[in-house]
């Protein structure tokens, strides 16, 4: 909201002329400031404001010590985006006449545009109490009291708005912003639908409607809102950008993925959309692709330290973990007591083996979050690396304590105490996790294991049989429960086991050779090395004849060579073995 200069206002400025006019200096002076005040009252009647801003700096210049050439000037600077220098201004013409109601106003939303709230807040309410403010200035004044998190008073400000003037859908659609930042959803719901009963094509308010319904769960609602939102401006990338993070918040990174890559179509710069593109890629197990997203990310926003965190975070998934660790020392500088990143950054040195500054990391985080299970554990498994048993089991029994419902430290917990022939504890502990987490076949053949070694050999063969059929191609739960079967008496049983043993250790050990064997033919076929890269994929199939992907890259050499019937046979092989072990 601009300074209009009225007829009035140009009366008064003449009046101040007259009786300015002291001596006949001052008249010249007052001549020049006279005519520069009129050139730029025409020039800011076109629009011109550049112009006006001329003309208003050199009548201030001339006349220092009128108000009205301050107020003046301090509207176009205003209007201009260079809110500081109108300040400066706006406060000078208050100095010299603090009753301009113009250059209060102007002022007070200037302060707000420069984050100053606080002062602006203070202005209005002393304007309010002097005379009503009218709605537009009250919307000023409930958007800086949100700005100072005083969402209630802003609600109620807002709600005198809607009061003087209840047909106006822009400030329903204010007030229903500031009931969902309460989170008062249905408040916000029903102000929303009163400004677009007012204004049935007001997109912001479809947009913002459609993320109250996703809160409130109606996603199928949500997206007939923001359908129309992006329909009434199919390039607002706010809309797309708001579309997948309620898409994000109902778990269907997929669906959000692709409104946040066409959010960042709309809008290249929009650093919002990339850095939720690339935490949904993560969260989807994609780290490689949102490594990417996330770097732009930490280069446009260099001093915050949660995307700095999350980048780390993707590196060490993707096993960069010494990529990770300058990240995390960036984000240590940035947030010292933050214990999340003190923990990334121990796990990102766990990776590197280096456990001496792990455990530092965890330790400190523990200072700032000493009930944080999840840095108990953590530290637990890293004196589990040093061998230092006793702090370990310490350790993990606290993280159980803290978050009973977690399989992670129980199951920890029931190796080392075998390791440590605590068996009756190692079992305990091995059948809570299992309780939590009953589809952990390693899990199942340990706990087999330590019932053998209490020669409770009826619950160690029904544990292992559990681990034979989640595992069903791993030879050491075959093993162990061949011992089992042997010290039962169970010879020709026991020799069944060891033979299902033998032959697929037999496998896995063809397995390795063919895999080998594939690699080494795919570095020959990437330098051109056909034949020998067909010698190698041949050696992989005799290895391992069901290995399909030896077979599919064998058909794309041969392809190479020109033998198109084979490489056909070779693909269909790799087809019909993929679509029997997906």
């Amino acid at each position: 909201m601009f300074l209009r200069w009225t007829p009035q206002r140009m009366a008064a400025m003449a009046c101040w002329l007259a009786a300015s006019a002291a001596c006949p200096a001052q008249q010249t002076a007052i001549e020049q400031a006279s005519t520069a005040f009129r050139a730029g009252t025409e020039d800011y009647s076109r629009g011109d404001l550049k112009a006006a801003q001329a003309e208003f700096a050199k009548a201030v210049q001339l006349a220092p010590g009128i108000e009205q050439g301050h107020s003046a000037l301090g509207v176009v600077l205003y209007g201009l985006g260079q809110y500081r220098e109108a300040i400066a201004e706006l406060e000078t013409a208050l100095k010299l006449d603090p009753t301009d109601r113009n250059a209060q106003e102007n002022l007070a939303q200037a302060y707000g545009q420069t984050g100053s709230p606080e002062k602006a807040v203070a202005l209005l309410q002393e304007m309010d109490g002097r005379s009503p403010l009218s709605g537009d200035l009250l919307a000023v004044w409930a958007k800086d009291l949100s700005a100072l998190g005083k969402t209630t008073d802003a609600i109620r400000v807002m709600q005198r708005a809607i009061a003087g003037e209840p047909q106006n859908a822009e400030f329903e659609d204010e007030l229903g912003s500031l009931e969902a930042q309460a989170e008062r959803w249905m408040e916000a719901e029903q102000s929303f639908d009163a400004a677009l009963r007012v204004n049935p094509d007001l997109e912001k308010a479809h947009m913002h409607l459609a993320v109250v319904l996703s809160h409130e769960q109606q996603m199928d609602r949500a997206a007939a809102e923001f359908s129309r939102a992006a329909e009434l401006d199919p390039k607002d990338a706010r809309v797309q950008l708001e579309w997948g993070n309620a898409l994000a918040a109902a778990n269907d990174d997929e669906q959000a993925s692709a409104h946040f890559e066409k959010a960042i179509r709309l809008d290249p710069n929009s650093i919002d959309a990339e850095y939720q593109l690339g935490l949904a890629l993560q969260r989807m197990g994609r780290g490689a692709d949102a490594i990417p997203w996330l770097e732009k990310v930490v280069a446009g926003r260099p001093q915050e330290a949660e995307p700095l965190t999350n980048l780390g975070l993707a590196l060490v998934q993707t096993g960069r973990a010494k990529d990770a660790v300058p990240l995390y020392l960036k984000a240590e500088a940035l947030t010292p007591e933050n214990a999340t990143v003190h923990e990334d950054l121990g796990a990102a040195y766990l990776q590197e083996n280096n456990v001496d500054d792990a455990i530092r990391e965890f330790e400190t985080g523990l200072k700032f979050a000493p009930d944080d299970p999840h840095l108990h554990y953590d530290l637990g498994l890293a004196f589990k690396l040093k061998d230092d048993l006793p702090h370990a089991t310490g350790e993990l029994e606290t993280a159980l304590r803290l978050d009973p419902g977690s399989p992670d430290a129980p199951y920890t917990l029931g190796i080392l105490y075998m390791q440590d022939g605590r068996f009756d504890d190692a079992v305990r502990n091995l059948r809570a996790a299992l309780a939590l987490r009953p589809e952990n076949g390693d899990g199942w053949s340990i706990l087999g294991s330590v019932y053998r070694q209490q020669g409770k050999h009826e619950d160690a063969a029904a544990a292992l049989e559990k681990a034979i059929t989640l595992l069903p191609d791993q030879p050491g739960p075959h093993i162990t429960l061949a011992s089992v079967l042997q010290e039962e008496g169970k010879q020709d049983e026991a020799i069944a086991e060891r033979k299902k043993a033998a032959d697929l250790t037999r496998v896995a050990v063809n397995r390795q050779r063919a895999m080998f064997a594939t690699n080494a033919g795919n570095a020959l076929l990437s330098k051109g090395q056909i034949a020998d890269a067909i010698a190698r994929y041949q050696e992989a199939i005799g290895s391992d004849p069901n290995y399909a992907e030896a077979h599919r890259q064998l058909g794309a050499a041969l392809a190479e060579q020109g033998r198109a019937a084979e490489a056909a046979t070779e693909r269909q092989k790799a087809e019909e073995l993929s679509a029997k072990n997906p």
